[in-house]
């Protein structure tokens, strides 16, 4: 069953016993319905819209699932390219600031294929003078 993140008790009983989540944007479950699944296997999924919600309220729920279990995972799935969806991405690095040692995995779909993506790169993409940068390097 797939729920939504904002809804789900911080410390229930699934949560407590997997103990690995997979957080996905919810145009996901439709849109990469194969990709998903896959994702979702072992792991409790919980979907949230990143134009609905604002980042604060979602990584202060995840933060506060930290808290409570000790989580094994957390598995951020999103299309990439949406600047709602990095958002994700990035409150999930400010959660494993606040509680610690957090293991999480960032992957991202684009032209249909799952691509993992190291935690610096969405670290990077906070900082457009970085990024700058970046690009000035390579020019």
């Amino acid at each position: 069953m797939i729920r939504d993140l904002l809804s789900v008790n911080v410390a229930g009983k699934e949560i407590r016993e997997k103990r690995k989540l997979l957080i996905c944007g919810s145009c996901v479950i439709s849109e990469h319905k194969d990709i998903f699944e896959r994702y979702a296997e072992g792991r409790v999924p919980l979907f949230v819209c990143m134009e609905k919600e604002h980042m604060n309220m979602v990584a202060l729920k995840v933060a506060s699932m930290a808290a409570r279990v000790e989580l094994d995972e957390v598995v951020v799935l999103t299309v990439d390219g949406s600047p709602h969806c990095i958002q994700l991405h990035m409150a999930l690095e400010e959660v494993k600031r606040i509680v610690g040692n957090l293991n999480v995995k960032h992957i991202v779909i684009e032209n249909g294929k799952d691509i993992e993506i190291n935690p610096k790169c969405v670290k990077i993409a906070r900082y457009l003078t970085k990024i700058q940068k970046l690009i000035k390097q390579t020019l």
